[in-house]
């Protein structure tokens, strides 16, 4: 089966999608599918990139590529309209039309994060040209994009109390910004939550913590994807200074992006902005207001909750029955939980599963589980919450489509149950294939396609009798390259990998849910634990479906005396 890996796409999260889409492409089962990487351009042009381009650092190192490239600035096909309907560099690979896609690709593994991404647009695209594709579908992605909605429907299934407000753009520009202020704080006390309703990744994020107006403006501004510039220091900054400030507003994460708007004009460019900006600090005015071209039209304000946060994937079993991963605690070594902090190691810790009772991590997936149900999302979600001092919990933000890298929470919450990156993926087509059919449109051919993928899928299964060890020592650098080794081999499909830990003389298997762990002394320290509770109910539940997806699978640690029955062994 060929699956389309569609990543990119004209969102603010196109960098983390391609980081989403080169994990697939690494870890997809060789054995089973073809992955073919298909590029969504800011412009949203389908492009079948080279292979070679999949292990590029970012999007921006090969793309756009073009003789008139800017020199001074990375940026964005977005900051070059002139080239939307020109030909696509043979460096770069093929551009496809939606209607080429079903030639090329058997199914759609949507990486794509954002607006037009994850909220049913792609997903209506693919329905109407009868290519299955992965993820919740249409009315599902709906809802998963618009974290106002969501905090609706939330409260009308579970009943959550939370104390929220809203800010519409043409009310902002026109109000009093200390009246406002006041208004949220006696709605909702300090700190507040300020948020871009329809932006991921933590994108769009502020905590207003001080009771100080100016910090208010500059949250809400920032939501709002509007930059407000002083024309004062903007003239003291020198040439160097210019252009740092106009590469951060370049940057889709952490600034609003091109093309922006300054006084009804648009700008695609750094440089003419720079000009323009120049030109008007000339002038009478005192400062000048950017706005993005995508920008937000209404922002979301929320109280400040206490307590434990964390993050739960739900999936579905393979008759479609919720099965809710276990839950994960995010552990914030930082103030603010931005776009930087999201992604840079050592700001956050983890605990699977929440650092509380039992009693508690059984009704956080309960919750979870009925959010999934009542807002009709299928295949896999990621739901965020919060686990109070009083043992309220209150939910926010269903993600449709979690990040893919290696490291993301899904993947880690899946390995739990005993599912690695390649068969975790595998589930993902599989199930999608299954919710597709329930659409009731081009069914019979999804029928014989799941029929096809499951009689491959145990195939593949009932033929790896051998089984690779991947043999490592007790320090961090090897447990590096061991996992490296493990998925490598993994998404080859050709024999079942085991991971072994060599300490002195003594040599332990160890299960999936160790090998996730991201240094050796957390290893280590759980060679002797007792399986956590949760963490056993969980995976008994899941049985089923880490049987199909990956044969039998050892969750405890096993102690072995020698490597005689591995047919191959790899020292590392």
């Amino acid at each position: 089966m060929r699956i389309g890996i569609i990543f990119g796409g004209p969102s603010r999260e196109r960098e983390i999608s391609f980081a989403g889409g080169k994990t697939a492409f690494e870890y997809l089962d060789k054995s089973l599918f073809e992955p073919v990487p298909i590029f969504v351009d800011g412009f949203g042009r389908f492009i079948k990139v080279k292979e070679e381009h999949m292990y590029a650092s970012g999007i921006r190192d090969f793309f756009p590529s073009h003789p008139e490239k800017d020199q001074e600035y990375e940026l964005y096909i977005d900051s070059y309209p002139e080239l939307a309907g020109e030909p696509v560099s043979a460096t770069t690979g093929e551009w496809i039309q939606p209607s080429e896609l079903a030639a090329h690709i058997d199914f759609a593994l949507l990486a794509m994060h954002g607006p037009d991404c994850e909220d049913g647009a792609i997903q209506g695209l693919m329905e109407w040209y009868k290519i299955p594709y992965s993820g919740p579908g249409i009315m599902g992605s709906s809802l998963g994009i618009d974290k106002i909605l969501q905090n609706k429907m939330i409260a009308r299934i579970n009943g959550q109390q939370k104390k929220t407000l809203t800010i519409p753009y043409a009310t902002w520009q026109q109000a009093d910004v200390s009246g406002i202020f006041s208004q949220v704080k006696a709605a909702l006390g300090l700190p507040v939550v300020v948020k871009a309703p329809h932006q991921g990744s933590s994108i769009g994020v502020a905590i207003v913590k001080e009771d100080d107006v100016q910090v208010f403006e500059k949250g809400v501004n920032q939501c709002f994807f509007q930059y407000r510039i002083t024309l004062q220091d903007w003239v003291q900054l020198d040439k160097d200074g210019k252009r740092a400030l106009l590469q951060q507003l370049a940057d889709m994460d952490k600034g609003i992006g091109f093309p922006l708007y300054l006084n009804g004009q648009v700008y695609y460019r750094p440089a003419a902005l720079e000009s323009a900006l120049d030109q008007l600090a000339e002038g009478p005015d005192d400062f000048a207001v950017l706005l993005s071209g995508n920008a937000e039209n209404e922002i979301l304000l929320e109280e400040f909750i206490e307590g434990q946060e964390f993050s739960c994937g739900c999936i579905e079993d393979l008759n479609g029955e919720v099965l809710v991963l276990p839950p994960t605690e995010i552990i914030k070594m930082v103030e603010v939980f931005d776009f930087d902090a999201k992604y840079k190691s050592g700001t956050t810790r983890k605990s699977i599963p929440v650092r509380t009772s039992l009693e508690n991590n059984r009704r956080i997936q309960q919750y979870i589980g009925e959010a999934f149900s009542g807002l009709s999302l299928s295949v896999c979600t990621r739901i965020d919450g919060f686990l109070t001092a009083s043992s309220e919990i209150l939910l926010h933000d269903p993600n449709t489509v979690p990040g893919m890298s290696p490291a993301s929470l899904i993947f880690k919450q899946m390995a739990e149950i005993g599912l690695n990156i390649t068969q975790s993926l595998t589930y993902f087509v599989r199930n999608s294939l299954a919710a597709r059919i329930k659409t009731s449109k081009n069914t019979e051919a999804l029928r014989q396609a799941l029929t096809v993928l499951d009689a491959n899928i145990k195939e593949n299964i009932s033929r790896q009798n051998d089984y690779t060890g991947i043999v490592f020592q007790d320090n961090q650098h090897s447990f590096t390259e061991a996992k490296k080794n493990y998925n490598r081999l993994t998404s080859a499909g050709d024999s079942k990998i085991r991971t072994v830990l060599k300490r002195g003389d003594e040599l332990y298997i160890l299960p999936l849910p160790l090998l996730i762990r991201e240094e050796i002394e957390q290893v280590i320290e759980s060679i002797e634990k007792t399986r956590n509770e949760l963490l056993l109910e969980t995976s008994a539940r899941a049985k089923s479906v880490t049987e199909f997806f990956g044969g039998q699978t050892d969750l405890e640690v096993s102690k072995i005396e020698d490597l005689s029955h591995f047919g191959k062994v790899i020292q590392v």
